[in-house]
């Protein structure tokens, strides 16, 4: 009894076209998100081409990390769990952390800085902007909230909050700044990059030696987001 059915077949022609469809969405979402950004730091002084650079050279530099220096423990803690026969201990048990390699991030440190001393000097050198008494009020502002937003988490590390940073950068740009314009957004720049690494970051390591884990990284994993996020709102703004 299937006369209240009809069965339509396409053939191999439409399922083609959905899976060129998924492709171009996966292709097409990154290229505009790219574009986008890359529109954003054009507005800091940057050439289209330079700014795409810098926006790739985070991100792919997000996954290097540069060995600074080892941390080593002389005692740890161990789980004594153990099976329910024999007393042997537990195989899945998480193994103990006697060193800790503490690394900077390439895309998340190295290059943010460099681009916000650069800001820093085209803005006071080439426009004749005095933005040093602002930037460092800005970055001592968000290292203090970073660091006090800032967790440290057993097994994971330390993690940042994604948005937090670059809001206050933002406001300590139009604060300090006087509005908005390229002053606040090298303000806003260079206060939500170096004040994350320093508030999220280096005053943060005394605390690696109670969180064991096998490394860390300045800028990494944990800061990279919300680095990267500060990056984007500040650029925006400008």
């Amino acid at each position: 009894m299937n006369e209240g059915i009809r069965v339509y077949s396409g053939g191999a022609l439409p399922v083609v076209a959905i899976l060129l469809l998924i492709a171009l969405i996966i292709l097409v979402i990154p290229l505009l998100f790219l574009g986008l950004v890359g529109a954003a730091f054009t507005r800091l002084g940057f050439s289209w081409i330079a700014a795409l650079a810098v926006v790739l050279l985070m991100l792919l530099g997000s996954f290097v990390n540069i060995p600074l220096y080892r941390i080593k423990r002389d005692m740890v803690r161990v789980d004594n769990a153990e099976l329910p026969f024999g007393g042997a201990v537990n195989p899945f048990a998480s193994q103990p952390v006697w060193e800790t390699v503490v690394s900077l991030n390439l895309g998340g440190a190295v290059i943010p800085v460099a681009v916000s001393l650069y800001l820093l000097y085209r803005a006071v050198t080439l426009e004749g902007t005095t933005l040093l008494q602002p930037v460092a009020a800005g970055i001592v502002i968000v290292a203090l909230l970073a660091w006090v937003a800032t967790r440290s988490v057993p097994g994971y590390g330390i993690r940042a909050p994604l948005f937090m940073p670059g809001l206050a950068a933002i406001l300590c740009g139009l604060l300090f700044a006087g509005g908005t314009g390229l002053s606040a957004g090298v303000t806003a720049f260079v206060a939500g990059t170096a004040g994350t690494l320093l508030g999220a970051g280096i005053a943060r390591l005394p605390a690696l030696r109670d969180i064991e884990i096998p490394a860390f990284s300045i800028g990494g994993s944990g800061m990279f987001g919300a680095i990267f996020v500060a990056c984007i709102l500040s650029a925006i703004m400008a």
